[in-house]
């Protein structure tokens, strides 16, 4: 799937958690909905682009949601 795909798709899942007033909430929604919905090598392709883009345009929650998925895996 190409980055673009990829970075519409999440900007998207979390334009959807926004409106969520627990900010933390919105991260997890985001993160899990990911994890529920994505294939591992759609999460790690999005994660490898950001790394390599980081002045990229991916939603905030997208971004904290990756970095705490990142942190959290071994």
């Amino acid at each position: 799937m190409s980055a673009e795909s990829l970075i519409k798709m999440a900007n998207q899942i979390a334009q959807y958690f926004s409106s969520e007033p627990d900010h933390a909430l919105a991260v997890n929604g985001v993160r899990q909905h990911m994890r529920s919905f994505w294939t591992p090598l759609m999460r790690r392709e999005l994660a490898d682009w950001q790394e390599k883009h980081p002045e990229a345009v991916l939603h905030p929650l997208v971004l904290e949601a990756l970095t705490e998925t990142a942190q959290a895996t071994p």
